[in-house]
């Protein structure tokens, strides 16, 4: 324990970072709420209450554990680890545009998930635990590819590269993803274009025990890293004059979005703009300081992603809409609104 007084606006910012973290908590506790009793059958507060306690009849348990549950915790699980990966990839590059459907991670992680689909039955449990792992090579390559053609040396990654190369490999990705899509069967098809449409298809607890391995490991693990991902917002030269390992900590903090990202991808679809949205979103509430802006993005991302896909869902009851279009009608504006304010 620091042995000064904190100052008064370190003091007003702390609590305005608390307010706003027991806001955004509160959020998605309510919608967490609404969304268990959204869909086709409705049940009323009094049956939620009694199922979640036990009580409910095989039908109710059927509809509230096995399908909205399971959805529900992934909506939120994808929100917070999409979020974090865009904070992560915008203070490497230094480029606020920076996520990663944007710079191609998510086609990378999206093409090889179609590959494993065209030789794999997906009937079986087996992809469950494989998806993410899959995804995360192919995203991994996609991020590989984008970094090294966007560095430059003694100069480090250059933002408006990043961001042209970024579109390029996402678009170049996005045709192969198309081509090979058109040579497997319906079945298969059908699959794929649920899956780039970003619709949260894998409503089943067994694909969150696949990703929260990922959700659990990763999210300390940046958050441990706040005060490194600071230093390397201030640049190359000046993070390496205090003492930063610049090139291991970029590398491994690279690795740590990608993996996020790519396992998210693979349960969810190509959801875009989450990670573009809410790092600014928390940026404006909390500040520039990772220590604050990392829980607030992660809890913004998981109240974006559960709230799109409840909104999704009640629509066009029956029928549903995918939640990545719900997430983009929103972030598309956004982008092209952060797209002419930038000035780089």
């Amino acid at each position: 324990m620091s042995a000064y007084p904190m100052s008064p606006e370190a003091l007003r910012k702390r609590k305005r970072t608390v307010f706003v973290l027991t806001a955004l908590a509160v959020a998605i506790v309510l919608t967490f709420i609404v969304s268990m009793n959204t869909g086709l059958i409705r049940l009323s507060p009094a049956d939620l209450l009694r199922t979640l306690s036990g009580g409910g009849t095989e039908r109710q348990n059927l509809i509230l554990f096995d399908f909205r549950l399971s959805r529900i915790v992934i909506s939120v699980l994808i929100g917070m680890g999409l979020a974090i990966s865009g904070a992560v990839l915008q203070a490497l590059s230094r480029n606020a545009l920076a996520d990663s459907g944007i710079i191609g991670i998510n086609s990378g992680a999206g093409l090889v998930i179609l590959l494993f689909v065209a030789f794999y039955p997906t009937a079986t449990a087996a992809p469950a635990y494989l998806l993410p792992l899959l995804a995360w090579i192919g995203g991994g390559f996609a991020a590989l590819l984008v970094f090294t053609m966007s560095y430059r040396r003694h100069k480090g990654l250059s933002p408006n590269r990043l961001l042209l190369n970024g579109v390029a490999v996402n678009a170049g990705i996005s045709a192969v993803t198309i081509v090979l899509s058109l040579r497997i069967n319906p079945e298969q098809y059908q699959f794929v274009l649920t899956w780039m449409a970003g619709s949260i298809w894998g409503s089943n607890w067994s694909l969150v025990a696949a990703l929260l391995p990922f959700i659990l490991v990763l999210i300390p693990f940046v958050f441990y890293k706040a005060r490194t991902i600071n230093v390397l917002g201030l640049g190359i030269e000046l993070a390496t004059g205090l003492g930063a390992r610049v090139s291991r900590e970029q590398i491994v903090l690279l690795a740590a979005a990608v993996g996020l990202a790519s396992s998210c991808v693979a349960v969810s679809g190509n959801i875009g703009f989450v990670g573009l949205i809410a790092p600014h979103l928390a940026r404006r509430l909390v500040g520039q300081r990772y220590q604050a802006l990392l829980p607030a993005a992660a809890l913004a991302g998981a109240l974006l992603v559960l709230a799109a896909d409840t909104f999704a869902r009640w629509l066009l009851q029956p029928t549903e809409i995918p939640t990545g279009i719900v997430v983009a009608v929103i972030g598309a504006p956004y982008f092209l609104y952060l797209l002419f304010r930038t000035k780089k």
